[in-house]
């Protein structure tokens, strides 16, 4: 979407502010033994406690209010009774809706002991998501995040998941444009004030290819390899966006 008055942007903010909460609400909780189902419970209710609607189950009718991936998984992992281990590394996606406006975010945490080689690939995949920011300027080419994404992680050694992009948000879950990862040199769209997107890298220690599993949400390194992701929703507004989505 694209911020047209004050009504806009308060509510990007507050629908922002509730998934980025609910997201360092759930991560704060993770621990050794418990399951993914009970890690989802604790963003759920934190999400109705603040009169938001989960945007997967909303749009999609996941099952979940969240998404949470671990190890190969890459993205949209269903919560149930896979247990979370020691040397684990979690992904958690928020998304939600409240009185019409949408925002997304997500992190990886690692669960201790964490492997060192995994540490740096959050710490590269951090570095992608700052530098995708960085590159979001109103009169920009969009093309530009993605170049900025795509040098950190070549600078690191790891590979981008193509199939996984930013998208628009606000009005809806998943809008254009799209807001790839890579440098995308077909892509002519300009970065306009106002609009309102995800920026949100997948680096991988891997070959970056995915597979559908066959619950038909998870979505699996075909290698069996680790990846991260972290993302903001962000409003283009002057010079540095506002990052709806930290708290």
């Amino acid at each position: 979407m694209t911020i047209e008055n004050e009504r806009d942007l308060q509510g990007i903010l507050r629908i922002g502010q509730i998934c980025g909460a609910a997201l360092q609400h759930m991560l704060a909780r993770i621990e050794p033994g418990m399951t993914t189902a009970e890690l989802d419970a604790i963003g759920a209710a934190y999400l109705k406690e603040q009169g938001a609607r989960s945007a997967p189950i909303l749009a999609y009718k996941f099952p979940g209010w969240t998404c949470i991936s671990i190890n190969e998984e890459a993205a949209h992992g269903i919560p149930g009774p896979r247990v979370i281990k020691p040397g684990d590394v979690v992904n958690v996606d928020v998304s939600a809706e409240l009185e019409g406006y949408w925002a997304d975010t997500a992190a990886t945490l690692l669960v201790a002991p964490a492997d060192p080689e995994n540490e740096r690939l959050c710490a590269f995949t951090r570095r992608a998501l700052e530098k995708g920011i960085d590159a979001a300027r109103a009169g920009h080419p969009m093309n530009a995040i993605g170049r900025a994404v795509e040098d950190v992680a070549r600078r690191g050694g790891y590979r981008i998941i193509p199939e996984l992009p930013g998208h628009g948000v606000g009005r809806h879950i998943h809008e254009k444009p799209s807001v790839y990862n890579f440098y995308h040199k077909r892509d002519r769209t300009r970065i306009e004030e106002g609009m309102v997107f995800t920026i949100e890298p997948f680096l991988s220690r891997g070959s970056g290819r995915i597979v559908t599993e066959s619950d038909g949400w998870t979505l699996t390194t075909i290698d069996r390899s680790i990846c991260a992701q972290y993302e903001h929703t962000i409003v283009i507004s002057g010079g540095k966006p506002i990052l709806a989505t930290a708290v």
